[in-house]
């Protein structure tokens, strides 16, 4: 648990960054620091693991003040991920991942070992461990990133604006992975971020910062959706709030039997649909291919529901299939079946409200 009771940062010649902060980051849980530019995020964050001094107020880690530590061992002790990784460019990734057990006197071969069991955990491939940062990609980069920082089991992980500098298609995948790692790991996680999409998405807590520093509202995502504290904080969640409040509303929706095709049997009419959904041999989605185009390349819309999913999962996949039918799918992302986004809108004004104790899990939320 992390502890933050009035703490303040106010340079010399003035500037007032951080003001009267007090909030509790939850052990085991992703509290995540949201606000416009130069409301004081990563000042915050570097102030947990004294990067940079507070000048009032204090940090507890597990009910000891930081400010009492040995400010090296510290932030040994406390994992942090920055934006673009910050890798070591002459090291490999395998010598980049066994940085920080080395430094806690770790035995070569002990690090060694646990950079590997790092890697795989963050899904690299073992032959990633002998290439050099220069040739990953910026996702991949990004996931040696969180085997650093996770490489010596710490308690504690700082993540500063993780996933910014990566391109949307991969960000999302990379923050499904990581919810699904935090809660194997039950790590506490302290997350900056200016995407207010992204820290709704990661967030069992939110902190939502105002310029100088002071704390405008600290609560859950569907909180803070159903319950801006005021005019500030409802401007920056966006007028959309309505829309990602759904993120945490689920209901009975009718899901629809389909007549899919196998892929590679072609054309096949008979089943009255101008929309064919194809398949693969597993029975998972492959796309929708028009029956008046059998050549047509493939095109699957956007999302796939889980069967068990949230009411925005559901409305989103068939308001972005070609067919107007979101197609849903079982945890082994086989077809279960289709939505109708007339039969969603229906489910949600049957829905009850979402409460301030909703609570995220990798799959969604319960």
């Amino acid at each position: 648990m992390i502890r933050l009771e009035g703490v303040g940062k106010r340079y010399p010649d003035g500037t007032v960054a951080v003001d009267d902060l007090s909030l509790e980051a939850p052990r085991g849980r992703i509290t995540v620091l949201v606000g416009p530019s130069g409301c004081g995020k990563t000042t915050t964050l570097r102030m947990i693991n004294r990067m940079v001094e507070p000048t009032s107020g204090r940090i507890l880690v597990d009910g000891e003040d930081t400010a009492g530590m040995d400010a090296a061992r510290l932030r040994r002790s406390i994992g942090y991920v920055i934006q673009h990784a910050g890798l070591f460019p002459h090291r490999t990734v395998l010598g980049n991942v066994m940085t920080v057990p080395r430094l806690h006197g770790w035995s070569r071969a002990r690090a060694r070992e646990r950079a590997r069991e790092v890697l795989e955990l963050v899904g690299l491939e073992p032959a990633h461990a002998r290439r050099y940062p220069s040739q990953l990609s910026g996702g991949q980069q990004q996931r040696v990133g969180v085997a650093r920082a996770l490489a010596a089991d710490p308690d504690v992980l700082l993540m500063d604006e993780p996933f910014s500098a990566v391109d949307p298609v991969v960000r999302g995948g990379l923050q499904q992975e990581f919810l699904a790692l935090q809660e194997r790991l039950g790590t506490t996680i302290v997350l900056v971020t200016h995407d207010i999409d992204e820290a709704i998405r990661l967030g069992h807590r939110i902190a939502v910062l105002r310029e100088g520093g002071t704390l405008a509202q600290f609560s859950s995502p569907a909180d803070l959706l159903a319950h801006p504290a005021d005019d500030f904080v409802a401007d920056f969640v966006g007028a959309d709030r309505g829309y990602r409040a759904l993120s945490f509303q689920r209901a009975q929706v009718p899901i629809h039997a389909e007549q899919p095709l196998r892929e590679g049997t072609g054309h096949a009419p008979g089943s009255g649909e101008a929309w064919r959904l194809v398949i693969d041999a597993d029975g998972r989605p492959l796309g929708w291919r028009h029956t008046d185009d059998p050549e047509e390349r493939l095109r699957l819309g956007g999302t796939l529901a889980q069967q068990d999913g949230t009411l925005r999962s559901m409305l989103d996949a068939a308001l972005s299939a070609p067919s107007g039918r979101g197609v849903v799918v079982d945890d082994r992302g086989v077809l279960v079946g289709t939505v109708r986004a007339d039969e969603v809108l229906r489910a949600i004004q049957q829905a009850p409200r979402p409460t301030g104790d909703t609570v995220r899990t990798a799959e969604g939320t319960e």
